[in-house]
């Protein structure tokens, strides 16, 4: 995993779009992004890491999702221009990266500013409920990963609006921050 600051320069989303700003594995954790490195091994250990971790966040479901031009046939296009639409989720989306890499962009808060995380393989990403965020591939056009879930496997993206910075579970995330990220 690598993070910094998104550059905010037109071209295409799977891009680096690398502003030379680091973001800290620090900043991301105040912004209750969270994040593990659990090498995909040949033994298999990974996936006990991979228990673990669902035990302890109390993660009861998870599926795989192979985010390909094969994987996701004729909505292919669509769902990677709905997954870099600015949104929200009402849950964690929880994201382990077992092949190819990708792209969440997270909004810092107060900034605003959109903060770019480089997933790869072995990379565990929690992004929060109420945080907006975005997904993407980049040049490699392809991700396979393994999404875990607290309840039944869902979806349910809520695009940027003036409604969505109501909505119970963005409130919540602001009022979590810590005060020196906080914009209650």
């Amino acid at each position: 995993m690598r993070a910094y600051y998104f550059d905010n320069l037109p071209g295409d989303q799977r891009l680096a779009h690398d502003s030379g700003k680091t973001v800290s594995p620090e900043l991301l954790k105040k912004l209750n992004v969270l994040y593990w490195t659990i090498p995909i091994d040949e033994e298999g250990a990974w996936e006990g890491k991979i228990n673990e971790v669902a035990k302890e966040r109390s993660y009861k479901n998870r599926d795989t999702i192979n985010v390909t031009k094969e994987g996701l046939g004729d909505s292919y296009e669509s769902k990677l221009k709905t997954f870099f639409e600015e949104h929200l989720h009402e849950d964690e989306e929880i994201r382990y990266i077992l092949s190819g890499a990708g792209f969440f962009d997270v909004r810092e808060t107060p900034t605003d500013a959109w903060i770019r995380i480089h997933v790869t393989p072995g990379d565990l990403l929690v992004v929060p409920a109420g945080i907006y965020h975005r997904f993407t591939l980049d040049e490699l056009n392809a991700v396979k990963a393994i999404r875990l879930f607290k309840e039944e496997p869902k979806w349910i993206p809520h695009t940027r609006n003036e409604e969505t910075d109501k909505n119970p579970y963005r409130v919540d995330y602001l009022s979590n921050l810590p005060s020196s990220v906080s914009v209650a």
